[in-house]
């Protein structure tokens, strides 16, 4: 997909995103949206071009670093929940809670107590959180090992992206069984009817961000837009099951 193609496609989804926050802010409702995915599978990007043209003041993104030494002693969620959104509130997690279901465990920075503990609470957590008005969606970005390896060093190369680079890049391709394994566990233990995955095969970063934001939309469901937003591919974004696994639709 070229560029301008690209910008032609973003356009009216991102004219649907504002009046979709309208009549959210109108309405007092509170939106969490979850990004979650492996290293590089362009999580910023997308976000960065959801957020583009919303409100700075009802709009939050959240990236929180690694816990201090203190709020390694506290309640897993509770660094978390102090930035839970309020009426009229869209909060998107840059990462979240489930750090713990995925790079925690693979990296040795949980105990398998602490991260049993975490796939026994998650969803009862999130039960409460969408019972008491949170619309929650989750987004699991999935790529390939070769285009993750592509885009790390990419990353490596690139000044501009300088920001970007983790220590744990240096370990994403090593572990790469590891946290794909993590991964399926994740995924089985804490898909709900109420608060599901979402995946999206991110190998394309414009068919991918153009997928998301419309999958958003139809979740968010607004009743004011002037024109019907296209429904995203389900080759390119599809609500996870088991059986997906099987079929190889996420990346091992």
């Amino acid at each position: 997909m070229s560029d301008a193609e690209f910008l032609e496609r973003l356009e009216p989804l991102q004219v649907a995103l504002v009046t979709t926050q309208q009549w959210l802010m109108e309405t007092g409702a509170k939106v969490l949206i979850i990004f979650e995915g492996r290293d590089a599978a362009g999580k910023d990007g997308t976000i960065k071009r959801m957020i583009e043209h919303m409100s700075a003041r009802s709009t939050r993104v959240v990236a929180l670093p690694k816990p201090s030494d203190r709020e390694r002693t506290q309640w897993h969620f509770q660094r978390y929940a102090a930035h839970l959104p309020a009426a009229g509130e869209v909060v998107i997690f840059n990462r979240s809670w489930y750090n713990r279901g995925g790079v925690e465990p693979v990296m040795g920075f949980c105990t398998p107590e602490e991260h049993a503990d975490f796939l026994r609470d998650v969803v009862p957590f999130e039960t409460m959180l969408s019972e008491s008005g949170t619309h929650i969606i989750k987004l699991w970005l999935d790529i390939s090992r070769e285009e993750q390896a592509r885009r790390l060093e990419e990353r490596r190369t690139d000044p501009l992206a300088r920001l970007k680079i983790s220590p744990l890049d240096a370990v994403a391709q090593e572990k790469w069984d590891d946290y794909t394994a993590a991964r399926d566990e994740m995924l089985k233990a804490t898909h709900t009817a109420r608060t599901p995955w979402y995946c999206v095969r991110a190998d394309s970063k414009k068919h991918a961000r153009l997928a998301i934001i419309s999958h958003v939309l139809h979740q968010l469901a607004c009743p004011k837009l002037e024109s019907q937003v296209p429904e995203a591919s389900s080759e390119l974004l599809f609500k996870f099951t088991a059986k997906a696994l099987k079929e190889g639709r996420l990346a091992d």
